[in-house]
């Protein structure tokens, strides 16, 4: 397993140029506990924004876990569409995705 330092963020990068993204990461890393975090983002995005972030990230944990993309679609009922766009990002995005499930693992594990 990698750990978090052998991740690269170069194609990340680019994003952090844009002020307003870069505010909004500072905002959420700002954030304390889980409370805030759920506090912030149901007063930000909507309920259907909110449950397709979660619907995608949950698909992230599931292709992680070796699960078919059929098989993630109908239980988290998406279409195979998002879970190809979610694995192409934890397969050839920047590494955040990985990163974030590897240290999920870890923590885990310890568990």
């Amino acid at each position: 397993m990698k750990s978090a330092n052998d991740y690269t963020i170069k194609q990340a990068l680019p994003t952090l140029n844009y002020p307003r993204i870069r505010d909004l990461l500072s905002a959420i890393l700002s954030l304390k506990n889980i409370n805030e975090t759920a506090s912030f983002f149901h007063d930000l995005l909507t309920p259907q924004e909110l449950k397709s972030i979660s619907n995608r990230w949950m698909a992230a944990r599931y292709l992680s876990n070796g699960n078919s993309y059929i098989k993630i679609a109908e239980k988290i009922k998406i279409s195979t569409t998002t879970v190809t766009s979610v694995a192409r990002g934890l397969n050839h995005g920047s590494g955040g995705l990985k990163l974030i499930l590897d240290l999920i693992h870890k923590n885990d594990s310890r568990a």
